[in-house]
């Protein structure tokens, strides 16, 4: 199983939300690119980027910061948050990014989103924030009347190969993620998913691995020192 460690961008330094509510915030540290720097360090191969400020509003208020991450970090970089357009997603490939997470555009031009999925294949990833089992977006602002596992089906039909499910309730509470979710959305063969939110435990992570979760992105749990980023790649699949 591959290991995303996460960096969340806001204002252009390394924050995490609880339960992404923008009013519960932490800065964890004013050098984004430092953390990346220091998870290569520590043997990390991949990287998960979100702009958050760009989830929100669509900015590219980040762009500088992530840039400066390609550039230094030797990481294999997903980025999503406010990726809307292809010429955004241009944007972010032509920096070195290797994969895009559409979000808010895969749920409100669906079309749009298979259209990329066909044209950039494994360069595009689609983030499924769910909150109550729905989806959420506009940073996980407004509440949709489709079911996140039924939208992941729908995406999987359109020929998305990568989906990054996350449970707002889970996220950054370090209090378990949801494995019985995982277990239903095993069900969409062929479908690579990657866990997003709340795992706090190198027994999750080996749980998520025999459920058969083709990645998982750890947060908080890194930045409190829950979890150790060496000794999750020493004990969990491929790092």
């Amino acid at each position: 199983m591959q290991i995303f460690p996460a960096i969340d961008l806001r204002g252009g330094q390394a924050v995490r939300l609880f339960q992404g509510d923008y009013g519960q915030e932490t800065v964890y540290n004013s050098d984004p690119a430092a953390v990346a720097r220091d998870f290569r360090a520590a043997g990390a191969k991949f990287l998960h980027v979100v702009d958050l400020d760009g989830a929100r509003d669509g900015t590219l208020a980040n762009f500088g910061v992530i840039a400066a991450i390609a550039r230094e970090s030797g990481l294999a970089i997903e980025v999503g948050g406010g990726i809307r357009t292809e010429d955004r997603i241009r944007q972010y490939l032509d920096l070195g990014v290797s994969r895009c997470i559409l979000g808010t555009a895969a749920v409100r031009d669906f079309d749009f989103t298979a259209r990329m999925a066909q044209t950039y294949g494994d360069q595009i990833a689609v983030g499924v924030d769910a909150r109550d089992g729905y989806v959420a977006i506009s940073g996980w602002m407004e509440l949709t009347k489709e079911r996140g596992v039924d939208f992941c089906r729908r995406l999987f039909e359109a020929g998305v190969k990568t989906v990054i499910y996350t449970d707002i309730s889970r996220d950054g509470a370090e209090q378990g993620t949801n494995l019985a979710l995982y277990r239903e959305l095993a069900e969409i063969r062929g479908l690579d998913i990657t866990a997003s939110g709340g795992v706090s435990s190198i027994a999750e992570l080996k749980e998520l691995e025999a459920i058969g979760t083709k990645a998982a992105i750890l947060g908080k749990a890194l930045y409190t020192g829950r979890l150790d980023l060496q000794a999750v790649l020493r004990e969990v699949g491929s790092c």
